[in-house]
């Protein structure tokens, strides 16, 4: 796979370093990590839901933190002794599991909800008013007749 070399950018850009960084990261492959599956949808116009399937998990064995641009979603499943039975097979997964997700600037969670072996995560992109685009009034000068600069003369 080809590698790009971001580094000429840098020069003529202030502050997109951080851009850069996961423009290069994209390129790198995912470890093969696939477990969970989940979704990324959008709800509105500033309101996002993540969509994970952890079914076998409860709200005990979930852990939930954002952090610096981060979202990290980890689940562990605590061993359960089951007296007098013997597993014959065993296909449902008991693996513990940690997922990472990238969060844009100004972008939170806002709750989180467990139901039917899905986990739904809410986020908001909340823009603060001073980043929000505003319009800027053009005040137009009357027009007047050029002023003539005199000049004294000093002995």
């Amino acid at each position: 796979m080809r590698h790009v070399d971001f580094s000429p950018l840098y020069r003529s850009t202030v502050g997109f370093d951080r851009l850069f960084t996961m423009l290069d990261s994209l390129g790198q492959p995912d470890q093969g990590q696939t477990y969970p599956p989940y979704n990324i949808e959008r709800t509105g116009e500033n309101t996002y839901r993540i969509t994970m399937a952890v079914a076998g998990f409860d709200e005990t064995e979930i852990s939930i933190e954002s952090q610096a641009h981060a979202l990290t979603v980890k689940g562990e499943k605590s061993e359960e002794k089951a007296e007098g039975s013997e597993f014959l097979y065993r296909g449902i997964a008991k693996r513990a599991f940690e997922r990472r997700f990238q969060l844009a600037d100004h972008v939170e969670v806002t709750a989180a909800s467990l139901k039917n072996g899905l986990l739904h995560i809410d986020l908001l992109r909340s823009i603060p008013e001073a980043m929000k685009p505003r319009k800027i009034a053009i005040a137009a000068e009357p027009v007047s007749a050029p002023k003539a600069i005199e000049a004294q003369v000093a002995n």
